[in-house]
């Protein structure tokens, strides 16, 4: 005669089922929010957040400056911010005149 688990041996493998599928599942989402993020970035890289045009690099002493010509947006990448704030007053007039009309 076979022997009937106990309700708590029942509960004990329905718990490390149910946890085995999460994880299982967790996994699913992992891979597919770092796919999403892979598309989303072929998708948007080097384009205007403002009007999605392509953007263009302009190298000013060392610092790199994205550039959309459909708006005349001027777009810094991190650290690039910290670097253009050291440049002297007249350095960065003449970098602000670079991107005028």
């Amino acid at each position: 005669m076979p022997v009937k688990p106990s309700d708590k041996e029942e509960d004990y493998f329905a718990r490390l089922d149910l946890e085995r599928r999460k994880k299982i599942e967790e996994e699913k989402l992992k891979k597919v929010a770092e796919e999403e993020k892979k598309q989303l970035k072929e998708l948007h890289y080097m384009r205007c957040p403002k009007c999605g045009m392509k953007l263009s690099e302009i190298d000013y002493k060392s610092i790199i400056v994205d550039k959309c010509f459909g708006c005349d947006g001027v777009w810094l990448d991190a650290g690039e911010l910290e670097s253009v704030a050291k440049l002297e007053k007249g350095a960065l007039d003449k970098l602000f005149g670079v991107f005028k009309k």
